[in-house]
């Protein structure tokens, strides 16, 4: 860094994002991305008048995309704010509700942004352990007294909390907000976007990566009661107004009113990654429960880094995290059957030279 590089971000750990390397080609079951292109609702939307449009400013207040989305949730449009990703929408909390008066709880094994967030901010972190299973304790966060941040389904465990936990903590935190990161929901878990109505301390995180196909388009909302949610304004007009570019908007738009193609390919990533998750235990994983579209898996014997670097080396791409209870496991993102046939293949072969230099 530079020596102009402010002090107070020496001990920043920026957030490290999944690899995408450029020297070959690979089956990428990295970084969560669907294996299906966007709706064709989506590529119609995005046509070359649209794109004529880029010389004029996006619509600060994404009325379109905010009414299509609050229309499919059954919630009104004042009670919905957009981000560029999820991630704006996260950094937009940690700015609003997060001080030096009201730290911050989130699990020690979760999404790494939060940890990155809350160092980025100068916030006092209350980082609560997982259980031994990789589960969250709820009654770790009851009256906690702390801006609270879940993902529910957890990540990069898959491991989902039910409604009634995380009505909970809810009740247990009424002066505190609760936030409720799904960006895994849609694969099976349970939204908790309607306990927006009956709680005013609540915030739901959603994306439109993982089940929508619009990963590279940015785009992320939250959903909660008219208050808070003019306050996430208040921190978004104060960074930039026109956070949300034009086609992003209209692929948006086009995404969340596409109900077939969203139950259709959602479906057919579940079923892929049951059919996963049951092969690789007959191979000697353990597969802790997912209801995202990824699995977290480690072998009986076999090192999470050596399958990394082997699965690699034949073209297949997975997450790694070499750290203190995660460095045993692979996190797989589910892709088409034939992506996981060959995943399934490839570790066969792993396997089988593994056991071979064992004999």
């Amino acid at each position: 860094m530079s020596r102009f590089f402010s002090r107070r971000f020496d001990s920043l750990a920026a957030y490290t994002p999944g690899e995408q390397p450029q020297d070959q080609n690979y089956i990428k079951l990295n970084t969560n991305e669907s294996p299906f292109e966007p709706s064709p609702k989506v590529i119609e939307a995005l046509n070359n008048s649209e794109v004529a449009k880029l010389r004029l400013y996006s619509d600060p207040e994404c009325k379109l995309t905010v009414k299509a989305i609050a229309d499919y949730y059954g919630v009104e449009s004042k009670n919905v704010v957009l981000g560029n990703g999820s991630d704006e929408i996260l950094s937009f909390i940690f700015q609003a509700f997060c001080d030096k008066d009201t730290p911050v709880a989130y699990p020690d094994i979760s999404y790494g942004f939060y940890s990155v967030f809350a160092q980025l901010y100068g916030l006092e972190s209350h980082v609560i352990p997982l259980k031994e299973d990789y589960s969250i304790d709820v009654d770790d966060y009851c009256g906690i007294g702390k801006t609270v941040i879940i993902a529910n389904p957890n990540a990069p465990t898959g491991i989902a909390l039910s409604l009634a936990d995380i009505e909970k903590i809810l009740v247990s935190n009424p002066d505190n907000v609760v936030v409720v990161d799904e960006a895994y929901v849609d694969f099976g878990a349970d939204s908790a976007v309607n306990l927006t109505r009956k709680y005013d301390n609540l915030i739901v995180v959603q994306t439109f990566s993982k089940s929508r196909q619009l990963a590279g388009a940015r785009l992320g909302f939250a959903v909660a009661n008219e208050d808070i949610i003019t306050d996430l304004n208040t921190i978004r007009f104060s960074t930039n107004p026109y956070n949300i570019n034009r086609l992003t908007l209209l692929a948006g738009e086009a995404a969340i009113n596409d109900k077939d193609y969203f139950e259709n390919t959602r479906a057919k990533i579940i079923a892929n990654r049951e059919y996963t998750a049951l092969e690789l235990k007959k191979r000697g994983f353990r597969v802790l429960d997912s209801k995202t579209n990824f699995l977290f898996a480690a072998h009986n014997t076999a090192g999470g880094e050596m399958l990394y670097k082997a699965l690699k080396a034949d073209g297949i791409l997975v997450r790694y995290f070499n750290k203190p209870r995660l460095s045993d496991f692979l996190r797989i993102t589910i892709g088409t059957r034939e992506q996981m046939d060959a995943l399934l293949t490839s570790l066969d072969k792993i396997l089988s030279g593994k056991d071979d230099n064992d004999a």
